[in-house]
């Protein structure tokens, strides 16, 4: 039963690649697109396609997606959103819980994955953490995106969070980036995507719940750079603390 079992998912793994491609193929012509329009226009309208493609695939693979707000959102707001981060699941949720107008700061290398690496650059403000003079680029464009009202998520652990801990330790440079430009921050919870991909294997692929958690949006109003460590303690403390109970 075990061997039919491994089987099973060997079939659903390999139909969740076909469809993730084909509906890739969708949204490559939106991603070209951007080259033609306005920065601001051609970010709308591939976030727009990549959310229509984020809510098939879920549909197609059995990934219920639910969320639960905490607080009051104001969609209107631009938003400096922060997230935990623990599989390769959590762009296709990001793309499925945003509902306005957002920037992400994701890694460079992505940008070089075949077909996908299309839309990931026309996507995605990139960053190579390695450099100082990417990371210093990276910033600067997330606040030109924030002094025009477009809300960006940052990842700030960074990458994949492999320890037995809910949360790895965090970058300083969405807090100073929120304090500097006066933004809110806004802890959003990916709960189930590691259970639904796991980071250590693509072929441990399961259908089940994708839940996503806001929390309640903390203020920056009057912070001064020298808050921006004690910002970054504060939100750290909520997201894990929201995590240990949701994951009870």
């Amino acid at each position: 039963m075990r061997q039919v079992a491994r089987f099973v998912q060997i079939i659903y793994v390999l139909y969740a690649i076909v469809m993730f491609c084909l509906l890739m193929l969708f949204v490559i012509p939106f991603a070209l697109l951007t080259t033609v329009v306005s920065y601001k226009r051609g970010g709308n309208i591939i976030y727009g396609a990549c959310k229509i493609w984020a809510i098939c695939w879920y549909f197609l693979l059995g990934f219920r997606y639910k969320e639960i707000h905490e607080g009051t959102h104001d969609k209107k707001k631009a938003y400096i959103f922060v997230a935990n981060h623990s599989s390769y699941l959590d762009i296709p949720q990001l793309m499925r819980s945003m509902h306005q107008s957002v920037r992400v700061l994701g890694k460079a290398e992505l940008s070089k994955v075949p077909l996908f690496g299309i839309i990931y650059r026309a996507a995605v403000i990139s960053v190579d953490r390695a450099s100082v003079t990417s990371k210093t680029a990276s910033m600067r464009q997330l606040t030109k995106r924030l002094k025009e009202g477009i809300s960006v998520f940052i990842f700030p652990e960074g990458g994949f969070n492999e320890l037995r801990l809910p949360l790895s330790k965090f970058y300083d440079g969405a807090f100073k980036m929120a304090i500097s430009t006066q933004t809110p921050i806004q802890p959003v919870l990916f709960l189930d995507t590691a259970a639904r991909i796991p980071p250590s294997s693509l072929f441990g692929m399961t259908p089940g719940r994708c839940l996503t958690v806001y929390l309640p949006e903390i203020p920056v109003t009057d912070l001064t750079d020298k808050d921006a460590g004690a910002l970054k303690e504060k939100v750290f403390s909520e997201m894990e603390k929201a995590l240990i109970k949701y994951k009870k």
